[in-house]
């Protein structure tokens, strides 16, 4: 091996000012070596697989903090920077989004060539960072790339959460959750500020006064404060200078070591205000159903809108500006109700700490915030209870009620004597236990909301928030979901890309819109066979990764049928395990039957307490168990459950579908961006009428959509009528017997009490309508088996599909939210200095 060069001399001075800044496949080979040894202290021979890529990610990010400085530069400047909060952002590994997005992909496979090494380990290597578990921090990331790439100033605020939701593992077909130690090796992307850092108030007591001008003052005496220190990460965009910042917060004790109680040998004691403090950024979204989970939740949740916007108003300050002039300099977007607190919080600082008065600081508030609503589900609108509220922000909780006492004097005003609309719009919930409405204080502290999806926002405006926009209907507005192409297309799918790029030139990449360009291609035949293969060999690709994961091998030349998602009733995984079972039978009753060959794909996480989801795991790995094995099935029917779905891993899933499984019930989904990535890689869906499916159905056309079950209307009047699960279980016997051999304890090695709940569930009350939609989705599936008979047909409609696709880029949503909402003037970056 040529691992012994001599990198101990000391290169030249302009030799490390290339190295630093240059794209060249040498300059960037000189600079893996440098960073090698200058930053790691390691030479060749004695580096591991993870020094090489740290190395080499060291290297990448040289080559944008010069761009990243002269874009934060102008953050003191008088311009609009957009602020995301969010308490996730699912970014990704990012070292192949960076190189493709500066545009050094080809440059740096060669010098790693040249280093004897393989770019694709080196990016294996990579941890998913554990800073999300879904689709709210994903949308967050794919927004954060596409802000860069339009060039608009912008920091995403969040937690630096030092482990991640968790590490799944399948052992005896359960879900098994291990700690997600993203951090053990470091993280080459991010740069310490511990100069930048904000104390935050938690618990205590309030007091009142009157100041030296006889204005009403409170003063909040908290129990105890923590510090935020800010961790910063460089976002770039795609073949542009412009680079925004990712600055997450991370928990730390104010004062870390007692000395006193150290001296008199209370060791523990010396560090406990240490650990506790550093609980609040400890892990994401700890389990919140005991007392303690919510209180720290709340907690995590104050913690980083507080330093998120305690640094807001610092760099306003910078720009010597009046605090009165707030708004103008930031236009922040509330990433769900779990930033929402942010408004009571910025309310405080402006009154309390900057001394504005009560309605110039709710004008400032109103005109700063905008709130992203992501659920239609009442149980997932975030509620806090009084009690466990005012324990930790008695503050707030005072601020919260002054708004809702003059909210409801103007109600009042407006509807006389009308006791159920002030009931229903007050931010204080009466019934049963009190609580803190989250949804519908961020409606009335925000200037504009937005639904993800058009079936989402009008359900919004009619179902969830209707008393707020009979009110403020000019505030209501739609913004469906995007994801980027630089991820999910270009990075994941190089083949495709390659194929789609040499036949319409690359300019879809950033300008989505452009791949319509492809449709008269659908019809090629050499274009068809070209595209062909490109899936092929993603399938195969996958078909290696699973074999290696699970030990179970499936057949590329099948039906590749994958559901991604995250395990819950109403993304219906156990309908999908009922189609199985059902073909299952099929062939049982005749072995010699004609089936289309599938492998069903499964993947996605359970919450830990959520029961009943990780119940559908296990029956998903005993039905695997089963038909892998039985040799009637003759490789026919494949079924897999592939654990720890990520970003990291769902890069490979995307480009192999054949079927993409979007079957929630309808009007439960309020965007689903899987769906997007699915189809824009080629895959066809099956769905029913929810979340992002109707869009996409409209876009690709429905006759390349496979659609069936009740819709939402629908399924409001069955149950308004008093649905019956059993009278469709008895009047359809194919579905009887498949019910009734999960009963049987037929996957469950004779054990009949293993899925009673499941089963109790689906005939009992059937919340979701599995049994409902049952015999639709079969019937659908059957067209789809049938179709994808004619492989020439089914590549003409994947070409369509993908095609159509030009709407769903997140560049197209980030407009649309710029244009209608945060009106921030483009950020140009010239590249040629940077």
């Amino acid at each position: 091996m040529q691992e012994k060069r001599n990198v101990t001399s000391t290169p030249s001075q302009k030799q490390r000012e290339d190295s630093r800044t240059g794209l060249s496949t040498e300059a960037i080979k000189q600079s893996i070596l440098d960073n090698l040894f200058f930053h790691l202290a390691k030479v060749p021979h004695a580096a591991t697989r993870n020094d090489w890529y740290m190395a080499l990610a060291y290297t990448v990010r040289d080559r944008m903090i010069q761009r990243w400085i002269k874009t934060l530069q102008n953050f003191t400047e008088d311009i609009t920077v957009v602020a995301y909060l969010s308490s996730e952002f699912l970014m990704g590994p990012q070292l192949g989004i960076n190189l493709i997005n500066l545009g050094i992909y080809d440059e740096v496979f060669q010098a790693v060539k040249g280093l004897g090494l393989h770019l694709h380990e080196l990016t294996e290597q990579e941890e998913e960072p554990g800073l999300g578990s879904g689709g709210l921090g994903r949308l967050a990331a794919c927004y954060m790339d596409s802000l860069a790439t339009l060039e608009l100033p912008a920091i995403g605020y969040g937690i630096r959460y030092e482990f991640g939701t968790f590490d799944q593992e399948i052992q005896d077909g359960w879900q098994v959750e291990m700690t997600d130690k993203w951090l053990r090796q470091g993280n080459p992307w991010e740069i310490p500020r511990p100069e930048i850092t904000y104390n935050v108030s938690l618990g205590g007591r309030t007091e009142s006064c009157y100041d030296e001008h006889d204005c009403f003052r409170v003063r909040w005496i908290p129990k105890f404060s923590i510090k935020g220190t800010a961790y910063d990460t460089p976002v770039s965009g795609y073949r542009v200078a412009t680079t925004n910042l990712l600055r997450l917060w991370k928990a730390e004790a104010i004062e870390s070591f007692a000395y006193e109680a150290f001296t008199i040998g209370d060791y523990f004691g010396a560090v406990n205000e240490k650990i506790a403090s550093e609980s609040i950024s400890k892990i994401l979204y700890p389990d919140d159903e005991p007392y303690v989970g919510k209180q720290l939740r709340l907690a995590q949740q104050y913690f980083f809108v507080s330093c998120a916007l305690q640094d807001m108003i610092r760099l306003h300050l910078l720009r010597w500006k009046s605090i009165y002039n707030f708004s103008t300099s930031f236009a922040v977007q509330l990433n769900g109700t779990n930033s929402a607190i942010a408004v009571a919080e910025l309310m405080r600082l402006m009154v309390d700490e900057h001394l504005v008065s009560w309605d110039k600081a709710w004008y400032i508030t109103q005109n700063t915030f905008s709130y992203t609503n992501h659920t239609i589900l009442p149980e997932a609108l975030e509620k806090w209870p009084l009690t466990l509220f005012s324990g930790i922000l008695p503050r707030h909780l005072e601020i919260i009620y002054e708004i809702n006492r003059r909210f409801l004097d103007e109600i009042w005003l407006r509807y006389p004597d009308n006791n159920d609309k002030l009931t229903s719009l007050s931010l204080i919930d009466e019934s049963d236990q009190k609580y803190v409405r989250m949804a519908q204080f961020a409606s009335l502290g925000s200037h504009a909301i937005n639904g993800v999806a058009e079936i989402h926002s009008e359900l919004l405006k009619k179902t969830i928030l209707p008393d707020f926009y009979e009110i403020y209907p000019e505030r209501f507005l739609n913004v469906t979901n995007g994801v980027t192409p630089r991820r999910w297309i270009v990075l994941s799918n190089p083949g495709i890309t390659e194929l789609i790029t040499n036949t319409i030139g690359d300019r879809w990449i950033s300008q989505l819109k452009e791949i319509e360009q492809l449709e008269p291609f659908a019809d090629d035949p050499d274009f068809i066979k070209k595209w062909q293969q490109v899936k092929y060999e993603n399938k195969c690709v996958l078909a290696k990764i699973i074999s290696d994961r699970t030990g179970i091998s499936v057949n590329p030349d099948m039906l590749f049928d994958i559901q991604m998602k995250r395990l819950h009733e109403y993304n219906r995984q156990h309908l999908n395990v009922l189609h199985i079972i059902t073909l299952y039978n099929r062939i049982k009753k005749n072995p010699q039957i004609d089936i289309t060959p599938r492998a069903f794909i499964f993947g996605g996480k359970s919450s830990p307490g959520y029961f009943i989801a990780k119940l559908i795991i296990k029956l998903i790995n005993s039905v695997a168990e089963v038909v892998n094995n039985d040799p009637d099935v003759a490789g026919r029917l494949k079924v897999v459950f592939s654990p720890g779905f990520n970003v990291k891993n769902s890069q490979n899933v995307y480009p192999a579908a054949d079927l993409s499984e979007q079957i929630s019930t309808a009007g439960r989904e309020t965007s689903g961006t899987g769906s997007m990535k699915f189809s824009m890689n080629g895959a066809l869906t099956i769905g029913t009428l929810d979340g992002a499916n109707i869009e996409i159905c409209e876009e690709v056309g429905a006759e390349n959509f496979f659609l069936f079950g009740l819709t939402a209307e629908e399924i409001s009047n069955m149950k308004s009528h008093g649905y019956n699960p059993m009278g469709y279980y008895n009047a359809n016997p194919d579905m009887k017997e498949v019910v009734d051999l999960i009963s049987s304890g037929f996957f469950s090695k004779k054990d009949i009490n293993l899925f009673k709940p499941l089963v109790d569930s689906l005939l009992c009350r059937d919340e979701h309508m599995v049994i409902a939609d049952y015999q639709s989705y079969i019937d659908c599936q059957d067209r789809v088996s049938a179709a994808f008979r004619d492989q020439e047909k089914w590549t003409n409609m994947s070409i369509l599909t993908v095609a159509r696709m030009g709407k769903f880029s997140s560049d197209r949503s980030i407009r649309e939210f710029n244009e209608k909402i945060w009106h921030a003037a483009p950020l140009k970056i010239d590249s040629e200095n940077a």
